[in-house]
């Protein structure tokens, strides 16, 4: 399998911020609070400075949590740009569970493209773009793409499913979302985890739905979005079930919900 040398830099980008991030959650960590009101650690920022730095090679700019925000009318003239959570799911990284990850797309005309979720406690790495298909590998098998597991769209709806969730955000919409489910699905079961890792149990087909009904910007879903979507799931938004898109004026996303392939059309716009 051919890779194109773009993917190879975000897959390098990766893997060297997972060493960083790493370094830090094996030993002792400075943590503050940013303007938002949400946490960011040394990792995050030795993790963004990683990634820019190599992803810089590339040409292509990049849209990063941890950078100076760039503003609409700069990026309105982007026909690509990388988008970038160094460290996503902070609040599970200072709480040392191990449920975070790098999350690192690409966008072409406000569309996910390619995707990498990778995680630095597992030293996986799930890719998906049309070009590739999805594949999930070892940081170890970077270099040896014939080794990579290549994971194919489930096809048939499952006997039993699971939808999966946030562990810090379970209230609210998301309840009357879960019954809607249970009324027109059956019973289900559930599954809780921090981060985009979520996407991992989605496209080895161990979840079906993952329901967002709390605040999200760009950087924290878009590559999950460009794994999903290449098999034949679906991200959309949860009011009029559009595909979420991308470098918009505002990086906020709306509420959302991911789909594997068998409930994907239950949700199509």
């Amino acid at each position: 399998m051919e890779i194109r040398e773009t993917y190879r830099q975000a897959i390098r980008a990766a893997i060297a911020a997972s060493e960083k991030i790493m370094f830090f959650y094996t030993s002792s960590f400075k943590s503050e609070f940013k303007s938002d009101g949400s946490p960011v650690t040394e990792a995050d920022l030795a993790s963004s400075e990683c990634i820019l730095e190599i992803l810089s090679q590339t040409g292509i700019p990049v849209i990063d949590e941890e950078s100076e925000e760039i503003s609409y009318e700069i990026r309105q003239n982007w026909k690509q740009c990388w988008c970038v959570d160094p460290l996503d799911g902070t609040k599970e990284f200072i709480k040392k569970n191990g449920e975070f990850a790098v999350n690192i797309a690409l966008i072409e005309d406000h569309k996910a493209v390619f995707g990498l979720i990778a995680s630095p406690v597992e030293e996986k790495i799930i890719i998906g773009s049309g070009e590739t298909g999805v594949y999930i590998f070892d940081f170890a098998q970077e270099n040896d793409p014939a080794s990579w597991k290549k994971i194919d769209a489930p096809g048939k709806r499952p006997e039993t499913f699971s939808l999966i969730s946030s562990r810090t955000h379970y209230s609210g919409n998301i309840l009357k979302f879960v019954t809607s489910i249970e009324n027109r699905f059956g019973p289900f079961g559930t599954i809780q985890k921090g981060s985009s890792l979520k996407f991992f149990d989605l496209a080895e087909n161990r979840a079906s739905i993952y329901p967002r009904f709390a605040p999200t910007m760009e950087w924290d879903i878009a590559a999950g979005q460009a794994i999903l979507e290449n098999l034949g799931g679906i991200v959309v938004q949860a009011e009029d079930h559009s595909p979420l898109r991308y470098n918009k004026p505002d990086l906020r996303n709306p509420y959302f919900v991911a789909l594997t392939q068998p409930f994907a059309h239950e949700f199509r716009p």
